[in-house]
């Protein structure tokens, strides 16, 4: 009971000097208890944006593999067109070879 006494005589004279802001202690608690929590909450979304910003970093790392493994396909790919190009163009020539010398021989059978 003579806390409760202390706290209203405290209470009185927070409310005598200008500029203060009197509070229970029922209601400062409750502040303490608000000020925590929003503290938890600060602490978890900046664990979570500090998770966020690695998966974005791991995932442009991700990207940035991908697009040159894709790049590196692409030239391997043209490599590719221009070998079977030529591979058509070799056929073509032997196709016309082995014609010719069909022709050839079947002028040398009349």
């Amino acid at each position: 009971m003579a806390e409760a006494q202390e706290v209203q005589l405290h209470d009185a004279q927070v409310h005598d000097q200008p500029g203060t802001v009197a509070l229970s202690a029922r209601e400062f608690t409750a502040l303490e208890e608000r000020v925590l929590k929003a503290v938890e909450l600060l602490k978890r979304e900046r664990q979570a944006r500090t998770e966020a910003e690695t998966r974005a970093a791991e995932a442009e790392a991700r990207v940035e593999k991908a697009d040159t493994q894709l790049r590196e396909n692409e030239a391997a790919a043209d490599e590719l067109r221009k070998e079977v190009s030529s591979l058509r163009s070799e056929r073509n020539e032997v196709k016309q070879r082995v014609e010719r010398l069909l022709g050839q021989l079947d002028a040398l059978e009349l």
